[in-house]
């Protein structure tokens, strides 16, 4: 085979290659197929931040890329405590980061959330090189991927009977200042007479199949702790969070 054969059967092998793997349309034998040019990926609407609970980043790594005890689990980022960013899930794939939770009524939040980890134990604070490094992360993800800035969220928010991260700890004041996620305005006004905290709870987004354990992740996100009942000053919280949401303007068609 001479020189230019060769290449041409070079080049042939990768067509047919590229042809195999292109993924054609999922076509429902029952209907005639009529396609129309007004759609576009399926992507995620919202973004998950964990903690590792693990005690390095090279450790953590090690477990988000193979199989072990507890079952297979991914995310689509890793930062180290010194900042460093790793990638292990493309952005438009299902990394398993989510797990049996719920959001504003979604369940398979693996397939609506891009999941990100941070290196932490779980009782060391958050180390400023990290969330500097996860500021950038979240503009940068935000801004590709059209995700609200608001719907970033954590772990524990979205698996309130089964996770705690990432712990009363982490800095959800200095993201939102940065413009993610959401966070009371200082010195909210008094609920108005008849508020009901837990009409607000689940419009934010809460499952409220478990209250008790649904009431700690707000502890947790909004006031630093644990606490399983209610506490002065949730429901000024509840109403300034709820009416943030009812004042922001309607999502754009589609």
């Amino acid at each position: 085979m001479n020189a230019h054969r060769f290449a041409f059967a070079c080049i042939a092998a990768l067509a047919l290659a590229a042809c195999a793997t292109t993924r054609l349309p999922e076509r429902n034998p029952l209907a005639q197929w009529r396609p129309s040019p007004n759609h576009n990926p399926r992507g995620a609407v919202a973004i998950v931040v964990h903690q590792t609970e693990m005690e390095s980043a090279q450790a953590a790594l090690v477990t988000l890329q193979t199989r072990n005890s507890t079952g297979r689990v991914s995310a689509h980022y890793l930062i180290g405590d010194d900042g460093v960013l790793y990638q292990l899930v493309d952005e438009s794939e299902r990394a398993w980061h989510a797990g049996s939770s719920r959001w504003g009524g979604v369940a398979d939040l693996n397939s609506a959330t891009i999941g990100i980890e941070l290196d932490n134990d779980g009782v060391e604070p958050f180390s400023d090189a990290q969330i500097a490094t996860l500021l950038r992360l979240l503009d940068d993800i935000t801004s590709r991927l059209d995700i609200p800035r608001r719907l970033v969220i954590g772990h524990g928010d979205i698996a309130p009977t089964r996770k705690r991260d990432p712990s009363a700890l982490f800095p959800w004041q200095r993201l939102a200042e940065a413009g993610f996620g959401m966070w009371p305005r200082a010195n909210p006004a008094p609920a108005p007479v008849g508020f009901d905290p837990w009409v607000a709870m689940r419009l934010i987004g809460y499952d409220l199949r478990d209250p008790e354990a649904a009431l700690r992740a707000f502890h947790r996100h909004y006031r630093g702790n644990e606490e399983s009942q209610w506490l002065p000053g949730d429901a000024e919280i509840l109403h300034d969070l709820q009416t943030q949401l009812m004042e922001l303007p309607a999502s754009p068609t589609p």
